[in-house]
């Protein structure tokens, strides 16, 4: 029998979101799809509606697959400056939930990264890149079993 806790993903965003006064936050995880990987939104606290269940990204597309393919942190202060209006379909969780200011880092498991942790404002400017590193610091190295900062091999 296995006596160590389950991680609940969902009490942690829930918490994350509390804590810094987010709007919005979620975790997409890669999702086996025939043969190939994708990534899926699988736990958000603050949402609108549930479209983001039917949000599927590969490698290098929207938010999650940009962060995935990098595996750096991505910071985008304003939505309106930094993507422009005739880009944001290709960001459908932005667009299905009204953001404006959100940042997310790689979620690791050993070298790889496994998933995604997004973090939101509905209002312009809300996430500064101040707010954003001292969210990464507080958060710590381990999120569940993952990481979310890389191992460096020694």
């Amino acid at each position: 029998m296995n006596d160590q806790p389950r991680f609940d993903y969902q009490k942690e965003i829930d918490d994350l979101r509390n804590r810094f006064g987010l709007d919005f936050v979620s975790v997409a995880l890669v999702q086996p799809a025939e043969d190939r990987f994708v990534l899926t939104w699988q736990f958000v606290s603050g949402n609108l509606n549930n479209r983001y269940k039917r949000i599927v990204l590969s490698s290098g597309k929207g938010i999650a697959g940009i962060v995935f393919k990098t595996g750096k942190p991505l910071l985008i202060k304003n939505v309106n400056v930094d993507i422009g209006a005739r880009d944001l379909f290709n960001y459908p969780i932005i667009m299905s939930e009204r953001l404006q200011s959100l940042g997310a880092i790689p979620l690791w498991s050993y070298d790889r990264v496994m998933g995604v942790l997004l973090i939101g404002f509905r209002h312009v400017n809300g996430l500064t890149e101040g707010l954003f590193n001292t969210f990464q610091k507080e958060i710590g190295s381990e999120f569940g079993s993952l990481y979310a900062k890389e191992r460096v091999k020694e």
